[in-house]
């Protein structure tokens, strides 16, 4: 008896939802929260987020160009670099949305490994721009691009978005669309088991002496499965200093993934903390002549505490993702 394992996914701007699904188990699920955008709607940016960080970097860019410039001389001897090409003309897609869709990928890439995936069901999360006026939603932005790359890890279907509701309460799932940043299956998880359950389950119709109408066919059975929640480490990678003196005129370090105690960024540590076990992952460091600490974080990305390096064992190198089940 051949037994087809699909793979359901969910995309959202900052989150998404991927199920692995057969016709008698779900398999696993994972809350997916994608580093390209910022996270929130306030307006404060997410500096952590790609859009952020290259929003910032051509913010210094230009303060530094702006040094640059005498403004003595006239206009047509100034130093002002040449206008650049555009580079939005080429078949490319923006780095922020690149990053979550290779987010993605890497995931279904991983589960290939270890599971036989038959399909990949993707939803198709369009929108006429012609009716609604609003340009394109981040969303839809390199779904084309996904698709292909997907290919190659198995056929890709493309699933009407109008049809994902329809699945889901026939399963008899819950869908929480008032704060979708929660990791839980209610959120993205959810949806992504009723994308998977297409392969599975139809509505068709039909017809008989007496009567005609449409009907459910076919076997879908949702079980309890491990629920993973994947991140990618915050990590600050380099940067030449900080943008405020500190006393005495001293422009101090920022950023760097090596820390002079043997650990990098984003590795998976243990220590102890009042005779608790803690783990988490390194994001920084201090190292002073008072002070010579390792900060901890968890998958959020939120700070545990600060640590001695003697009392910190190391237990997984950086993969650049943070998994938790």
């Amino acid at each position: 008896m051949e037994c087809n394992i699909i793979v359901g996914t969910d995309r959202g701007k900052a989150f998404t939802g991927i199920a692995v699904q057969s016709k008698l188990a779900t398999i696993a699920l994972f809350h997916v929260c994608l580093p390209g955008f910022y996270k929130s709607k306030k307006k404060s940016k997410d500096r952590q987020s790609v859009t952020g960080k290259m929003d910032k970097r051509a913010e210094l860019r230009r303060t530094r160009r702006g040094k640059r410039i005498n403004r003595i001389v006239v206009f047509e001897l100034r130093n002002h670099r040449e206008k650049r090409f555009d580079n939005r003309r080429q078949s490319k897609i923006p780095p922020s949305v690149k990053a979550n869709r290779e987010m993605e990928l890497r995931i279904l890439a991983e589960m290939a490994k270890i599971i036989p995936i038959s399909e990949i069901r993707d939803e198709s999360c369009g929108g006429n721009t012609k009716k609604n006026g609003r340009g394109i939603s981040p969303v839809t932005v390199g779904q084309e691009w996904f698709r292909t790359q997907a290919s190659l890890i198995a056929p890709v279907v493309e699933v009407d978005y109008f049809d994902t509701g329809k699945y889901r309460d026939q399963l008899g799932l819950v869908k929480d669309n008032k704060d979708k940043s929660k990791q839980t299956p209610e959120t993205h998880a959810n949806d992504a088991i009723a994308l998977a359950s297409t392969f599975f389950i139809q509505y068709k119709s039909f017809h008989t002496a007496n009567s005609h109408g449409h009907r459910w066919v076919g076997e879908c059975v949702v079980t309890a499965s491990p629920f993973i929640v994947v991140t990618r480490p915050k990590l600050f990678r380099r940067k030449l200093h900080q943008e405020n003196y500190a006393k005495g005129g001293i422009l101090k370090r920022q950023g760097g993934t090596i820390t002079p105690f043997g650990f990098r960024s984003g590795d998976y540590v243990q220590t102890t903390y009042k005779g608790l076990i803690v783990r988490g992952w390194v994001g920084g460091f201090s190292n002073t002549n008072k002070t010579k600490n390792v900060s901890i974080y968890d998958h959020n990305w939120s700070r545990i505490g600060q640590f001695n390096p003697t009392n910190i064992k190391l237990i997984r190198r950086s993969t650049r993702l943070c998994v938790v089940a």
